[in-house]
């Protein structure tokens, strides 16, 4: 498995994750972006409302972002001592060694017993601000290293649970306790597994840094302001996805190129050679296929190997995902097996769907019905392995009676939403769908009809699409060609609408 990160610079730095060079996941970082998850703010309370158990917190964003009880961490008291001493300038050393704790809150207390109107808070950014809803925040503040999770006023040592060996977790917890500094708890990442204290003891000395740093900002600051900002989205994208199985990183900005490659080589000198910078005249985007990849992806209807097809709906509680098994044809196998293939196939689109548009909340996915227990069992399980590597948190329910699987996934940031559809160039109709998005359809019609066999294809479409697939070398049609060992005749027809296409077989019959 081969993993590449390309990276667009322009008025936008755009991220895409290709595994295996299909594009699994598409990150944009706006120049304006105040309210990313991670950023920590200080900040002012401006109401705290009993009957919600919550408060409402200026943090300089439109409107107020949210702190629910159970996110104040039950450290808080001794947070908020602490704001107090260094923003007054009495206390000056910030490593919490000889800092006296408060005594943890009641986790089934009161917000208004803790929390009071004006007070100022350290908060840090949970998810950021979607539709007409503020950032969600917690007091409960934590820094994120490549290998660990620094958390002021905590004790604790927890480590990842996806490092499933116990040998392994027993060693890492004994490294990190021999390092750890007196009044911070430490989460132990995945990444971790493997590396020597002076890897783990380098990190958390960046950590310790960067909340020095952070403190130092809060004597007489302005409030509300940005005392901490996350890494810029490269970075962070690096710090939590980069393993050894990466291959490219691929910049067009030579200045994002240097930066990349010097943070490459801190957290993995092995790799930097890697990162590479793309001098093409080519766009970046254009020469690794991700252009076509976001306009065959992101439109409600996304086509599949087979004939099969995904329908993806959004409403406001919920996104909804039909399955459907396209006009395909499979004689050699019952009709349950065809369906287990399609779910299957299915299963596989639907994981890459939800990290590609960062899809959030509750999901439901409308399998192919299947009566056999075993290959509904084999679906779900097929399904949390595809997910495996999903870094949102996400819970997947057994496939109901009516087929249907639930998701629940984090939603922390806004979803991607990609325009698929442009101008109709006739201006009869408002908009279309982009030309890739329609040849992306031909096609799965045209392996189709090869599939049921017919010896002679013709094809009937508008001049305009007739022009895309047959002009240039390598047309499209010459790689269908290659790909299917059947010479496809493409006849323009003026009186068809942009959309239209039909084929024909030897007899000039429309083939349905």
């Amino acid at each position: 498995m081969n993993k590449e990160l390309i990276i667009r610079s322009g008025s936008s730095t755009d991220f895409a994750l290709l595994r295996d060079g299909k594009l699994i996941e598409l990150h944009k970082e706006e120049d304006d972006s105040n309210f990313s998850v991670g950023d920590i703010f200080i900040a002012k309370i401006r109401k705290a409302v009993p009957g919600l158990n919550a408060a409402f917190v200026n943090v300089g964003y439109e409107k107020d972002a949210f702190l629910h009880y159970h996110d104040l961490g039950p450290q808080v008291s001794s947070l908020v001592k602490f704001i107090k001493r260094v923003s007054t300038g009495k206390l000056k050393d910030y490593s919490l060694k000889d800092f006296t704790f408060e005594k943890d809150i009641d986790k089934h207390g009161s917000i208004v017993d803790v929390l009071k109107s004006n007070q100022s808070l350290l908060v840090q950014i949970v998810k950021e601000p979607i539709s007409t809803k503020g950032p969600r925040i917690s007091s409960e503040l934590s820094i994120a290293g490549r290998y660990i999770v620094l958390v002021p006023f905590s004790s604790r040592v927890s480590v990842s649970q996806k490092i499933e060996s116990s040998e392994e977790k027993e060693r890492l917890k004994r490294l990190v306790k021999s390092i750890k500094p007196k009044g911070f708890g430490i989460i132990i990442r995945t990444v971790a597994e493997g590396k020597k204290v002076a890897e783990l003891d380098k990190d958390l000395q960046n950590l310790l840094g960067r909340w020095e740093a952070m403190c130092k900002k809060l004597y007489k600051a302005n409030h509300p302001s940005k005392v901490l900002g996350e890494m810029n989205r490269a970075s962070s994208i690096l710090r939590d996805v980069f393993n050894d199985t990466f291959t490219s990183i691929c910049v067009d900005d030579e200045t994002l190129y240097t930066q990349i490659k010097d943070y490459v080589h801190n957290i993995a000198p092995n790799k930097e050679s890697i990162t590479k910078l793309h001098k093409s005249n080519v766009p970046i985007f254009e020469k690794y296929g991700i252009e076509r990849q976001i306009k065959t992806s992101f439109g409600r209807t996304v086509s599949m190997s087979k004939g099969a097809y995904l329908v993806i709906e959004h409403t406001e509680a919920m996104h909804v995902i039909d399955v459907n098994s396209g006009n395909r044809s499979n004689k050699a196998k019952n009709q349950e097996d065809t369906a287990l293939e399609v779910n299957l196939i299915s299963a596989a689109e639907v994981a890459r769907q939800l990290r590609l548009r960062d899809m959030g909340g509750i999901i439901v996915v409308d399998f192919i019905d299947m009566n056999n227990a075993e290959n509904r069992k084999t679906l779900f399980n097929f399904l949390r392995e595809e997910m495996k590597d999903d870094r949102a948190k996400h819970k997947i329910l057994p496939p109901s009676k009516f087929g249907l699987i639930q998701i629940t996934r984090q939603r922390v940031r806004p979803e991607m939403n990609i325009k698929t559809r442009e101008e109709d160039p006739s201006g009869t109709t408002g908009e279309v769908e982009a030309p890739i998005v329609l040849i992306d359809k031909i096609k799965v019609d045209l392996e189709r009809l090869i599939k049921k066999e017919h010896q002679k294809v013709v094809l009937s479409t508008h001049p305009f699409i007739a022009a895309f697939l047959t002009k240039g070398f390598p047309s499209t049609r010459s790689k269908w060609f290659l790909d299917y060992k059947r010479w496809v005749k493409i006849v323009p027809r003026d009186a068809y609408t942009y959309l239209e296409y039909h084929f024909h077989d030897k007899n000039g019959e429309m083939i349905k």
